[in-house]
């Protein structure tokens, strides 16, 4: 468990003070249109992402622990844009369909995290200030986190896509066009930043993390800005 931390360790504390406002920010706009349920799976989203930088954080504060190492995974490689995701399905699907897709996700995010508590660690694989899948001992484990992925994908990435084409047949409505390819653009950083992960480079996810949460927040800021509109997100 050998290495020291160096300054790019120390993003994730940044990440997760930011990711904190936020969260509220669209917590506070759910309770006021307690309707749109996709403001609450947003505000979870942007809950549990604080919650994968708080552990990373902590790792760089004050060391590598197994339970910490175990909330991570969980956090970021089996939940990470899921539940923006899920937002997004209540925003663009039916409610009936929505509530389905809520029950799979939960119901298969539940059962692979059952087998990420319980696969043992190779301590050999352990280092002081950095985080990797590679020490789960079942590495099958990791199998999981790519169909997650997948769903955030075409869900909260695709969606967000999909509306920006819609806004930008009206003028009026052109900086929501901007405010979706910003929110795309956040979602995607850290995927990316996890594909850099799986290959060892964990401080390129630390990195896109805090730059895809500024984005998405202003993305998401850019969309409700105008006080007249009907049906701001």
């Amino acid at each position: 468990m050998g290495g020291s931390a160096s300054l790019v360790h120390y993003v994730p504390v940044v990440t997760t003070i930011l990711a904190v406002p936020f969260a509220l920010e669209i917590y506070r706009r759910y309770r006021e249109h307690p309707d749109r349920l996709h403001l609450l799976w947003w505000a979870i989203g942007i809950a549990t992402y604080g919650v994968g930088t708080f552990t990373e954080a902590t790792t760089t504060l004050v060391g590598w622990n197994e339970p910490t190492f175990r909330a991570w995974y969980i956090s970021g490689a089996l939940l990470g844009g899921a539940p923006l995701a899920q937002g997004t399905v209540y925003l663009l699907l039916g409610k009936r369909t929505a509530h389905v897709l809520t029950g799979l996700l939960i119901a298969y995010v539940v059962i692979a995290s059952v087998f990420v508590v319980l696969s043992p660690i190779d301590y050999s694989q352990v280092e002081a200030h950095r985080l990797t899948g590679r020490v789960l001992q079942w590495q099958w484990v990791r199998a999981f986190s790519p169909v997650v992925n997948l769903y955030a994908v075409v869900f909260l990435i695709g969606g967000a896509i999909l509306s920006a084409l819609r806004y930008s047949a009206d003028p009026s409505t052109r900086h929501r066009v901007y405010a979706n390819v910003l929110i795309a653009a956040g979602a995607i950083l850290p995927g990316i930043g996890g594909t850099a992960t799986r290959m060892g480079y964990v401080e390129v996810l630390y990195v896109t993390e805090l730059i895809g949460l500024l984005l998405t927040w202003t993305g998401y800021r850019m969309s409700v800005r105008p006080a007249q509109a009907q049906f701001a997100t």
